[in-house]
């Protein structure tokens, strides 16, 4: 008994310090600046804290190897978006910090207000290939080592999981049909794609097997020592399974008994990898062949990975413009301009954009387009906008002008602003990337073994469920109903 609370004292010194200042409220008081935004990061840290209580004592409760396993991965996503808030909010603080002491500096330079516009991301069509042996896979020799895996995404604070899949040898690959998609990305994001694995072959009945353990042992040593032993195997009221406190400590995700999920590969994606195809991208694999999670990975993931800037969705600017079709003096035209995406649509009223009507005409503004602002027209005295692309090796300007200077200013401001976020996006700003936005969850029928043409034609002597996606079944649902439960029950 002292040996267990002294290592509790230690665990709780060392892992929970920082959560207990979240709980008590002094976290954001005196660390951070008392902003919306903070307090928004801080709503989700206490909506996290409590949704991981949840987990770890439904996991205490698991009688079910795949309740355990749903539960834990609950348990580890809920803890990594913990630790990604605190970064977020640290991140703030120094952000805060570095900017009054830039303002506050008398020999600090001009700063430049420009900003590249955000954007989406996503990743989707997840594939992470498997080596097997030979004789594993098409001899089917040797033990059926099967692991439950899933994936983390995360950029900047946000981050979701994958569903989790079971992998045996009877698969070629592991495969993920989330998409995922983060709706307010810079142009310098980095992306981090974590791949998680659990060994599924022990029995994770998490919380029965240390009071079963207690029970035979103490019926063995007789009724004192049993009954001092089995107190010593009951959670206390500092253990993040016990019942026994109103502001119970939160250790680590680690000392919590039941199934664990360990890092097994990872890597790192930023702008340059963003291509609209189907992509192949290098994994770092943690791990090796003496770990009971471990899995033989190619080293490699192929996914399909898109975005979509804002500037190539959404209107930049919009306004009356008068644009010069012709040579002569008076061939101008009345149209309503609309800045967006490689395109100046240009129609013959502002009704037609809300009808969806095609426009009247369209300028191209890309990364190859020039436009400056020429000499004052001498009888209205505003300045003309000239708009020069490439077509075939021949130089087509349009001149536009609008009726009045501060609308002129205002044109000039969004097209520069315009070349600023292509710039900063790149090879995103090319062409419009398709991004097919995840649709709501289904409940769908059994999933077909995944396996090879080999095990198809001759089917092993293995249970039917080898393989299967575990979404939106029994046990998924009971979890999140449960979850949701304990989350109401916190306030």
């Amino acid at each position: 008994m002292f040996c267990r609370n002294q290592t509790t004292r230690a665990t709780v010194a060392r892992g929970s310090a920082l959560e207990m200042e979240i709980r008590r409220g002094k976290f954001r008081k005196s660390v951070f600046l008392d902003t919306s935004q903070d307090s928004d990061i801080q709503k989700k840290i206490d909506h996290e804290i409590r949704m991981r209580d949840g987990a770890c004592k439904l996991l205490a409760a698991c009688s079910q190897k795949d309740q355990a396993l749903e539960a834990s991965k609950s348990l580890q996503t809920c803890s990594t978006r913990i630790m990604a808030y605190m970064t977020e909010l640290q991140r703030m603080k120094e952000a805060q910090i570095m900017q009054k002491v830039t303002r506050r500096s008398s020999d600090a330079g001009p700063m430049d207000d420009r900003h590249p516009c955000k954007g989406k991301v996503a990743i989707s069509d997840l594939r992470i290939p498997l080596m097997w042996k030979d004789t594993e896979y098409f001899k089917n020799k040797g033990e059926l080592h099967r692991c439950a895996v899933f994936c983390l995404v995360q950029l900047g604070g946000e981050i979701f999981d994958t569903d989790m899949v079971i992998v045996d040898r009877t698969l070629t690959d592991i495969c993920f049909d989330n998409t995922i998609v983060f709706s307010e990305a810079n142009p310098g994001f980095e992306m981090r794609v974590e791949l998680y694995s659990c060994c599924s072959e022990d029995d994770y009945s998490a919380g029965s097997t240390p009071r079963k353990l207690a029970s035979k042992l103490s019926s063995s040593l007789g009724r004192s020592a049993g009954k001092k032993f089995r107190s010593a195997m009951e959670p206390g009221p500092c253990s993040p399974v016990g019942n026994g406190g109103a502001t119970p400590l939160l250790l680590p995700v680690p000392s919590v008994p039941g199934p664990k999920y360990h890092l097994l590969a990872h890597t790192t994606m930023s702008l340059s990898h963003i291509q609209d195809s189907f992509r192949t991208h290098d994994l770092t694999i943690s791990g090796n062949e003496e770990c009971s999670y471990w899995l033989p990975l190619y080293g490699s993931m192929c996914c399909r990975f898109a975005a979509q800037p804002h500037c190539m969705t959404r209107q930049v600017m919009s306004g009356c413009l008068k644009v010069k079709l012709g040579g002569e003096p008076q061939s101008w035209t009345k149209v309503y301009g609309v800045l967006k995406g490689t395109s100046l649509f240009c129609y013959h009223r502002q009704e037609d954009v809300e009808a969806n009507v095609e426009p009247a005409f369209t300028i191209a503004i890309n990364k190859e387009t020039r436009i400056r602002a020429s000499e004052k027209d001498p009888q209205s005295k505003v300045q003309n906008i000239c708009i020069s692309n490439q077509y075939g090796g021949e130089e087509v300007t349009h001149t536009l002008t609008s009726d009045s200077r501060e609308d002129t200013h205002r044109w000039m401001e969004a097209f520069w602003q315009h070349f600023y976020d292509m710039s900063q996006w790149k090879q995103c700003c090319d062409d419009l990337m398709k991004i097919e936005l995840p649709s709501p969850r289904k409940p769908t029928p059994v999933t077909p073994k995944q396996g090879s043409l080999y095990h198809e034609m001759a089917p092993l002597a293995t249970p039917s469920s080898e393989g299967l996606l575990l979404q939106d079944n029994a046990v998924s649902a009971e979890i999140r109903a449960l979850l949701s439960s304990y989350y109401n029950d916190s306030y």
